[in-house]
């Protein structure tokens, strides 16, 4: 079997490190935040080149908390993208807020940055452009815009850590960034875990509190806040992991680069990286008409590809009331019905992704039933 990803080839090559540091964490019984979590922001913010990072338990908890340390609520507006996993709009609701959506670009499959200042409103507080699938989104425009308007900008890199737009790094663009370490992310923790980045001493203090039921010390309250900290084990395994992101998110290019290569004859559309952008592919993500036919087969065969994302946020029941309906936003809505992802990871070998490919195109050439 090909999986979609082989974190027990990633925790082996790791083992020594990571069963020392849960030893230690186990024999001292300081299980939420504490000192591994700490160095792991330390040196996060450092690999962010942003000034804090502030280390939560989830990349959508993450989202949350930077809204709220910016005064967004009920009344409020920020726009995001309608292709993106649900926990962006999720977020945005949590705090009251009304997401307003714009459409995708059909190439990179991110936020179409053209379309951001026609939807913008008195009530508009921020944007939250989504670097999805490991791709970024055209910064300067959009932040261009921001600046014209006055609105914060959130970054939601949940899936493009390590990625860089024009040379510099995804996270220290807006006024703050917000990532995943769900377990199969470029950088994964072992369970849930999220951080916020941001080079505002203000937003990074405030979150702080946010995290921890709205303590500026132990017992002392000056908030309502949220039971959002970092557990102490998933911020020694991010600690362990961040040195060799860069190599995992290279070979994660080198292999893309394989399949595009391989891939290239076969009537595909493949992942398009943008000029201004340097792609960590955390999904090698292909669209064809025959997604749903192509999926089974290769599940038939071994081979464990993916579907990211087949409903569009605003075509879910639960955001029903924000108006929006079939052919609101046709990109996305084409995107939903034939994005498939390819098993792509740092450990995959060239035989696992000839195999791939050979199942991909042994589909293709055998005549429609």
């Amino acid at each position: 079997m090909i999986p979609p990803v082989d974190l027990g080839t990633q925790y082996r090559s790791l083992k020594n490190y990571i069963d020392a540091a849960f030893q230690d964490i186990l024999s001292s019984g300081m299980f939420i935040l504490g000192p591994h979590v700490e160095a792991f922001e330390k040196a996060f913010a450092s690999y962010c080149s942003v000034e804090h990072a502030i280390g939560v338990n989830s990349g959508t908890s993450a989202l949350h908390l930077a809204m709220l340390a910016l005064g967004i609520g009920p009344g409020d507006e920020v726009i995001t993208c309608a292709h993106t996993f649900i926990a962006t709009v999720e977020a945005i609701a949590y705090t009251g807020a009304r997401p307003i959506l714009v459409d995708a670009t059909p190439g990179t499959c991110v936020m179409d940055v053209t379309q951001v200042e026609s939807v913008i409103s008195a009530k508009t507080r921020a944007i939250i452009p989504v670097h999805l699938y490991g791709q970024p989104v055209d910064m300067d425009p959009l932040l261009e815009i921001a600046r014209a308007h006055n609105l914060a900008v959130i970054e939601d890199a949940a899936q493009a850590h390590g990625s860089l737009y024009k040379d510099r790094k995804v996270g220290s663009l807006g006024t703050a960034a917000c990532f995943s370490f769900y377990p199969t992310k470029n950088l994964g923790a072992y369970g849930e875990a999220g951080a916020v980045v941001t080079n505002d001493p203000e937003i990074a203090q405030h979150i702080r509190h946010l995290r921890s039921h709205g303590e500026s010390t132990r017992y002392h309250h000056d908030m309502v806040g949220y039971n959002y900290r970092m557990s102490a084990l998933q911020g020694a395994v991010l600690n362990i992991k961040l040195p060799y992101l860069d190599e995992w998110n290279a070979q994660r290019q080198r292999h893309a680069g394989t399949f595009t290569k391989l891939l290239a004859d076969l009537p595909l559309t493949l992942p398009v990286e943008a000029p201004y952008a340097q792609h960590v592919y955390h999904l090698y993500v292909v669209q064809t008409d025959r997604r749903d036919e192509l999926y089974d087969r290769l599940r038939a065969n071994k081979i464990i590809a993916s579907i990211h994302y087949p409903i569009p946020s605003h075509l879910t029941p639960a955001f029903a009331h924000l108006g929006y309906g079939a052919g609101s936003f046709p990109v996305a809505e084409h995107l939903a019905k034939e994005v498939l992802s390819l098993p792509l990871y740092p450990e995959m070998t060239t035989e696992q992704i000839e195999q791939v490919v050979a199942e991909v195109r042994k589909f293709f050439e055998t005549p429609k039933q």
